[in-house]
């Protein structure tokens, strides 16, 4: 008789960049995070560089990655992270979403891209695990709540909800030497309050009531993310913790576990 699937968290990541393999500390930390979890089921992604609308579902076959940067040496562009496809999550992710009237289309060829697979490499390195990605089709945050709200079922079916995007993130700011600007701490240090008052209001209006908002997130897709984990966990909220904090290249890596 098969056991029945353990109740999984849902985790905001913080993913970096394709270098972040090569950090002496970062993928230790991401590896000894993944430890804990219980076994997943599959893995669901929310990358902050897939933004399309209607919600679209990727790949459901193994299907080569998406290499969305430029720039990096070759090395990163021969990455595989070959994970098995997850039909099956996505047939229940078309089944929770239409209930609720949310529209879907699906992209069969589209695979994952480095939001997605830069941290399931470090955290799941074994890519034997069936991951299914989805875009964000907006980036308003009551909106992505809504939809992570929808999808929170699968937490009992031992799906594993990942956001993944970048705590703070202007490329502007980027410093070799990780010198981190007033901006980035300041906005860091207020989401490290407000996550641990379980100010969900403040969140969901950031762009008002966070310091150096603009300047932190110039585009605000790498902590939309965030949203669709809060949603997917909005009643464990009491259970989120902090599991990776600090900064790298001077963003804001914080990444936490709700539940």
């Amino acid at each position: 008789m098969t056991a029945a699937p353990e109740r999984m968290p849902a985790l905001y990541v913080s993913h970096g960049a394709p270098p972040l393999a090569d950090d002496p500390i970062w993928p230790g930390q991401l590896a000894a995070w993944s430890a804990e979890l219980p076994r997943p089921t599959a893995i669901l992604m929310i990358s902050a560089h897939w933004e399309a609308a209607p919600l679209a579902l990727g790949a459901t076959t193994t299907v080569p990655l998406v290499y969305d940067f430029g720039g990096f040496p070759e090395r990163y562009y021969q990455v595989q992270y070959p994970a098995p496809g997850a039909p099956g999550l996505a047939h229940r992710v078309r089944t929770l979403l239409a209930a609720a009237g949310i529209p879907i289309r699906d992209v069969p060829a589209r695979g994952l891209d480095h939001g997605a697979y830069v941290p399931l490499a470090e955290m799941f390195p074994a890519a034997d695990l069936p991951v299914l990605q989805i875009s964000m089709p907006t980036l308003n945050p009551r909106a992505l709540m809504d939809i992570g709200a929808k999808l929170a079922p699968l937490r009992e079916e031992g799906v594993l909800i990942v956001g993944s995007g970048f705590f703070t993130h202007n490329l502007r700011a980027l410093n070799p030497e990780n010198r981190v600007a007033t901006a980035m701490s300041e906005f860091d240090d207020w989401g490290r309050e407000v996550l641990a008052a379980h100010d969900i209001d403040a969140l969901l209006d950031f762009q008002h009531k966070a310091p150096a908002a603009a300047v932190a997130h110039p585009r605000t897709e790498h902590f939309a993310p965030l949203f669709v984990t809060l949603g997917a966990a909005q009643d464990d909220l009491d259970a989120q913790r902090t599991m990776i904090d600090g900064f790298w290249l001077g963003m804001a890596k914080r990444s936490i576990q709700i539940g």
